[in-house]
């Protein structure tokens, strides 16, 4: 173990490198966010806003900006330099996770999540609106993944299907 980073009160949930490698973003139980000196361990910033657990994070690819997402069924963009929300939160029922493959998605200026209601969407990821929700599956989404050339997006849940 090359250090030991503290400072949340609660469970880490998710934690995310930049695309740098020289930052480290990681979700609580705590309801927050932090982005810590990957190099140095040093707390940078503390990202407030999410009333319960923040379930998961994940950097665009230029490292500019930072998802989290939250028990409290909203998806949130931060700017990763400042820590200023860059846009209003959304609330989605049954949300569940944002996208682990954000950095690909982000490519084409979108990115996921998964619901619990078994569908995926797909947001603007500079605007915040929803530009697509996939219908299919007719159980629990665990799983979504964008080709390497974001131009198709693959999805498998608990009824056995992708």
């Amino acid at each position: 173990m090359l250090q030991t980073l503290e400072g949340h009160s609660s469970a880490v949930t998710s934690v995310a490198f930049s695309p740098q490698g020289d930052r480290l973003a990681s979700a609580s139980h705590d309801k927050t966010v932090r982005l810590w000196d990957a190099a140095t361990g040093r707390p940078l910033q503390t990202l407030e806003g999410h009333s319960d657990t923040v379930t998961s994070v994940a950097f665009s690819p230029q490292g500019d900006r930072l998802a989290s997402t939250s028990h409290d069924k909203t998806v949130r963009l931060w700017d990763a330099a400042t820590g200023r929300p860059l846009q209003t939160p959304e609330s989605y029922p049954g949300f569940t996770e944002a996208s682990t493959n954000f950095q690909d998605a982000y490519r084409k200026g979108q990115w996921w999540i998964k619901l619990i209601d078994k569908t995926v969407k797909i947001w603007d990821a500079s605007s915040g609106a929803c530009l697509s929700t996939l219908e299919g599956h007719s159980s629990y989404v665990n799983s979504v993944a964008f080709s390497p050339d974001s131009t198709r997006l693959a999805s498998g849940s608990d009824n056995n299907i992708v």
